[in-house]
């Protein structure tokens, strides 16, 4: 806090800063009208006051030294303007306000001669900048002091002096930090003085430096007052606020405290009244409450009383105490002998699979033989389904029917990217934040040891250097083992063999062999267009329509419009494309209805496209004109059967030769030169043929050339393309071929015969060839696929040529 100059402990040493009583003289008299200046930041100073300061800058260092040395102890100090630099030695005559106050060093003091000096200086006279003298290295001004005038005898003053006293009493009152201090200077301070109490008034404000400045500026000594007045007024708003704050909070606290001791109360109340108990019993009496309800084996009894005796030891606020706490919550938690009951209704299983999917008779009939072995059995469980097809056939949603016939609890959890055995297995116990494998996981959700988990994308498994979670599976899906799985976190043997497993894959090839063993596969090839037809009608545009907030009557979608949407927009074996666009649909149609443009909307074959824009899927066949070098062939995906042509032409060359291309792989390479090399010797006997091939380099393309391709199907198709080549002779329309080609021309079975049936179908295929041992695929197929199919089968090529190229063609 500022001092007085009358409180100082020790006089300044030079008698002309403060004369002799009996002689009045005044300060501008002795003051020198040059002064060096020190500037400062952030907020001015007052006359008659006497503060400490350190000085760090070289410069001003300097000029402190070179003042005490030569005796003469004056300087200047002026507030440097706010958008100055830091930089005390780049100030310049621009940096700094006019209007400062001479001071007195009082006292130096410097430990070191790199350390900063620290000094007392007394501040005493205001005075104007009339002109700078120098700028470097430190400022040197010529100045004018500005006196002020007695006004002691007047009553305004007076009055304003009052006002300022009691707002600085008042402000103590509310903040009390300098109380002392304060009062004390009220004290040396009287009426008789106004513009030193005008200036002890701003100084004890915080206000910023430009409202001080402007005070410090002000020589009329009723503006001064005013000035400080005001401040001192805003001060005190400032202090009411701060007060009201600090009150609210210390109210927010103290209900605070008051709520915890009246807990710890009713606690030691309820304690002593016998009606609760403290924490570790708590837990304790919960988690035999628990075991009451279960059957646990004998090993995992034993383990769970270890583990209780350990929890009775131990401090609850041990770190031990809740690992044991969160181990033991996961044992008592397990549903140990917990089953529920099978509902073995094979009817009632039969009902909720044609309720909850349309067609897959095939499936339908392969889990009701599976079911209908529980029913003899007593128990569905032991086997492991797995449901391989594309994606959108309703793999997942027929493992839930299969669970909701059967009366099981459901959960499903993907497989799909996993590469964390941990994962399968559980962590151990030793690490933070351990949890045991979605197994375990599961039957804690469940609440039973015999739910339905279905393991969804079971063929992306992955593995890294975490372990191989295939490999865990093993253990899992094996029914010999299962009974004893040991989960890491547990680390007592829980028995999963009444669990009945459902796995989902898209192919079989990435699926590790030994894993395949354990699965029962059941394969879903996807859905012909009639079939897609009557799954949109009956499931999808009602789902679509409650999720879009609309009724059947604010809509009508008819079946040309679904025919147009399925053939040209979603091709794809499963119904997951359809659905996507009649979500759309209904978001269109929603948007009209709101915007009042209609009530009703219609979606037929005609404005389809307006509503999805322009088809995807073109129905001209470039290929649909017969040409010789071009046949039709079928392939099988993963994402279901496809039709694809293969194409070959001739070029006059000097020597014979052959190339293929369209981004084949190796097995598709070898079928084309075997099919090359079997042409050439089919048709050596003919003089015209053997020249052609001589005289001709074959060029054997399959589009797209963007796609990969690779497999053994394709043999026959391929060299039926160079049969047609050499012959000049076109293939059936509306024909499409299958099956693999030896170097003896033997015709090879092939699989996914379904698959690339329904591909041909959608296609418009009429005929189809497929190897002779192929036969009962076909025919094992529902006759709504096989409707309006014509097929041939084939042991050898020559009995292809007889289908393909049929006696009489020119």
């Amino acid at each position: 806090m500022p001092q007085t100059p009358e409180e100082k402990s020790d006089p300044p040493a030079s008698p002309s800063v403060i004369p002799p009583i009996k002689e009045l003289v005044l300060a501008r008299d002795i003051l020198p009208e040059r002064l060096p200046l020190l500037p400062i930041r952030h907020r001015p100073l007052f006359p008659r006051m006497i503060v400490p300061m350190s000085i760090e800058d070289e410069p001003l260092k300097h000029m402190i030294v070179e003042l005490v040395k030569s005796q003469a102890r004056y300087l200047g100090v002026v507030l440097v303007r706010p958008q100055t630099r830091e930089d005390m030695t780049s100030v310049r005559a621009a940096d700094v306000y006019t209007v400062g106050v001479a001071a007195e060093i009082l006292r130096t003091s410097q430990l070191a001669p790199d350390a900063p000096i620290q000094m007392m200086i007394g501040m005493l006279e205001r005075f104007k900048i009339e002109r700078f003298l120098r700028e470097t290295p430190t400022l040197l001004a010529e100045v004018r002091y500005l006196a002020e005038t007695d006004m002691t005898a007047n009553d305004e003053l007076r009055a304003y002096s009052v006002a300022i006293i009691n707002s600085i009493k008042e402000l103590i009152q509310l903040n009390p930090l300098f109380k002392e201090e304060l009062n004390l200077l009220l004290t040396k301070v009287n009426l008789n003085e106004p513009g030193r109490l005008a200036d002890f008034a701003a100084a004890m404000t915080t206000a910023g430096s430009e409202e001080l400045q402007a005070v410090l500026e002000t020589v009329s000594i009723r503006s001064r007052l005013e000035k400080a007045l005001a401040l001192l007024k805003k001060e005190l708003d400032v202090s009411r606020i701060q007060i009201k704050i600090n009150q609210n909070i210390e109210e927010k606290l103290s209900k605070q405290q008051r709520e915890f001791f009246l807990r710890e109360q009713l606690k030691a109340i309820k304690k002593e009244l016998g009606i609760a108990k403290e924490g570790k019993e708590a837990e304790l009496e919960r988690f035999q409450e628990r075991l009451k309800t279960l059957t646990l084996p004998p090993e995992a009894a034993e383990r769970v009383r270890e583990e209780m005796d350990k929890l009775g030891l131990l401090d609850p606020i041990s770190p031990e105490f809740n690992v044991t706490r969160n181990y033991l919550e996961w044992l008592t938690a397990l549903p140990w002998g917990v089953v529920t009951p099978d509902s073995f209704d094979l009817d009632k299983a039969a009902r909720r699979l044609n309720h909850d999917h349309y067609g897959l008779e095939d499936v339908k009939d392969r889990i009701l033989e599976f079911l209908s072995v529980g029913i003899l059995k007593g128990n569905v469980s032991g086997s492991i389904i797995c449901f391989v097809g594309p994606p959108g056939v309703g793999k997942t949603s027929i493992g839930q029917s299969i669970a909701a016939s059967i009366g099981r609890k459901f959960y499903r959890f993907s497989l799909g990217g996993m590469r964390d055995e941990a994962e399968i297995k559980g962590h151990r116990r030793t690490y933070i934040g351990a949890l045991p494998g979605k197994f375990i996981q599961a039957m804690k959700i469940c609440k039973s040891a015999n739910p339905l988990i279905m393991l969804d994308e079971v063929d992306k498994i992955g593995a890294s250097f975490q372990g191989d979670p295939a490999s865990a599976l093993l253990e899992v899906l094996d029914p010999e083992q299962n009974r004893d799985f040991l989960d890491h976190y547990l680390d007592v043997r829980f028995d999963l063999s009444r669990v009945l497993f459902v796995c989902t894959a898209n192919v079989l090839d990435t699926i590790p062999r030994a894993l395949l063993d354990r699965m029962e596969t059941i394969k879903l090839s996807g859905y012909i267009l009639e079939e897609k037809l009557q799954i949109a009608r009956k499931y999808l545009i009602p789902k679509q329509l409650k999720a879009g907030g609309l009724d059947k009557s604010r809509i009508v979608i008819t079946n040309p419009a679904l025919r147009e949407i399925i053939d040209g927009y979603a091709r794809e074996p499963g119904v997951r494309g359809v659905e996507n666009h009649i979500k759309k649909i209904v978001r269109k149609a929603a948007k009209r209805i709101v915007k009042r443009r209609s009530t009703v909307v219609t979606v037929d074959a005609d404005n389809v496209e307006k509503f999805l824009g322009k088809r995807m899927f073109s129905d001209e066949d470039p290929f649909q004109k017969p040409r010789p070098g071009v046949v039709m062939g079928l392939a099988w995906t993963s994402l279901g059967g496809d039709t694809l042509y293969v194409e070959a032409t001739r070029v006059e060359a000097e020597k014979p030769g052959f190339k293929q291309t369209g981004q084949l792989g190796n097995v598709m390479i070898e079928s084309a030169e075997i099919a090359y090399t079997f042409i050439r010797a089919f048709l050596s006997r003919r003089k015209e043929i053997r020249t052609f091939f001589e005289k001709h380099f074959i060029h054997l393309h399959v589009p797209a050339g963007a796609t990969p391709k690779d497999g053994p199907s394709a043999g026959v198709t391929m060299a039926s393309a160079l049969y047609s080549l050499a012959t000049h002779r076109c293939v059936e329309p509306h024909l499409a071929m299958t099956g693999e080609l030896t170097l003896t021309g033997l015709v090879m079975p092939i699989g996914g015969v379904k698959e690339k049936t329904i591909a041909a179908k959608r296609a418009g295929v009429t005929h189809i060839v497929f190897p002779s041992q192929n036969r009962p695929d076909f025919e094992e197929l529902p006759a709504h696929i096989r409707k309006g199919l014509k097929p041939h089968y084939a042991q050898t090529f020559q009995d292809i040529v007889k289908v393909a190229f049929p006696p009489g063609q020119s």
